[in-house]
């Protein structure tokens, strides 16, 4: 993600710019003082993804900005202002802001907004890239059958990352390797069902890791890059798993968390992560199925692809 930060003060702009450097969330592109230095041609041409703006600048303000940019500018933005009145905030949000964050910024609010933000792109691009594929499929009467599996396997990655902005991890470091694999075991299955015999963990991470790093790699940087994939699912596991007891917590009838939370984790873990997110300091240690999630990963992406086979 290309990020630009908009704020008089110097502080807060290190701040955020910290953040994304600490997170790996992207790269932030440009800092700028000023709502008046602030144009939609130049966001667009810098491709600006997520534009960070302050409501009380020196010349123009944040909403004559965001009045300025709103028809133009292809990004997100995200207002922040040490303001907290009522009519403001609805009127930021009524030009197309998606998030107001009150000043002093909270880390912890800032992540999850960023990634919020993130997952929404994603998702819209995702949308975007299906759209264009049924509207080049509309177009061509008779597909040259060679074409089929490319189309396939691209249509399975755009299935891929809405399960993941789904699951509340596409933007987490583990969501490419996630698409990865389910790449890998989308060939596997054409020789041999993952039904009847799902390759074990250790397997699935040495494939991925082995196409990864190309023929060349030795086995010492395959071994390391097979642990490192590892770990990062683990860690977008468990951010999964915080986000759906989160959801539970706020709306226990929430649609995605009827849908998915028993789906991809052991209920008993989604209660355990619940309680421990109230502040029960006696929860036990939370195991984390992580091969139940990567194979409810896989066949909810092949039922879903599986209802549009008509595609193809």
């Amino acid at each position: 993600m290309r990020f630009c930060i908009t704020d008089d003060d110097s502080a807060i702009r290190s701040t955020l710019s910290q953040l994304i450097e600490d997170e790996d969330l992207g790269e932030v592109v440009e800092e700028v003082v000023d709502g008046s230095f602030l144009d939609a041609s130049t966001l667009n041409l810098k491709q600006i993804d997520i534009l960070f703006i302050d409501l009380l600048m020196p010349g123009r303000d944040g909403i004559e900005t965001i009045r300025h940019l709103k028809d133009s500018f292809k990004g997100k933005m995200i207002m922040i202002s040490q303001v907290e009145s009522k009519e403001l905030i609805g009127e930021a949000y009524s030009l197309g802001i998606e998030y107001y964050i009150t000043k002093p910024i909270n880390r912890i609010e800032i992540l999850t907004v960023i990634r919020k933000v993130m997952e929404r792109i994603s998702l819209e691009k995702s949308i975007d890239d299906i759209k264009t594929s049924l509207n080049s499929l509309a177009t061509a009467h008779h597909p040259l059958p060679s074409s089929q599996p490319v189309t396939k396997q691209a249509h399975l990655y755009d299935v891929g990352k809405f399960l993941l902005a789904e699951l509340g991890i596409v933007g987490e470091n583990g969501a490419k390797d996630l698409l990865d694999i389910l790449q890998f075991l989308y060939t596997y299955d054409q020789r041999e069902s993952v039904e009847k015999h799902f390759p074990s963990l250790k397997n699935i991470f040495v494939n991925v890791a082995e196409k990864k790093l190309g023929a060349h790699a030795s086995s010492i940087e395959i071994n390391r890059e097979t642990k490192a994939c590892e770990q990062r699912i683990r860690r977008a596991v468990t951010h999964s798993l915080n986000h759906f007891a989160s959801i539970g917590l706020t709306d226990f009838s929430n649609p995605k968390f009827e849908n998915y939370a028993s789906k991809f984790f052991d209920f008993t873990a989604v209660r355990k992560k619940m309680k421990e997110l109230q502040g029960d300091s006696k929860i036990l240690p939370i195991r984390i199925n992580t091969k139940k999630f990567i194979q409810i990963f896989f066949f909810e992406a092949k039922r879903l692809l599986s209802k549009e086979k008509s595609w193809y």
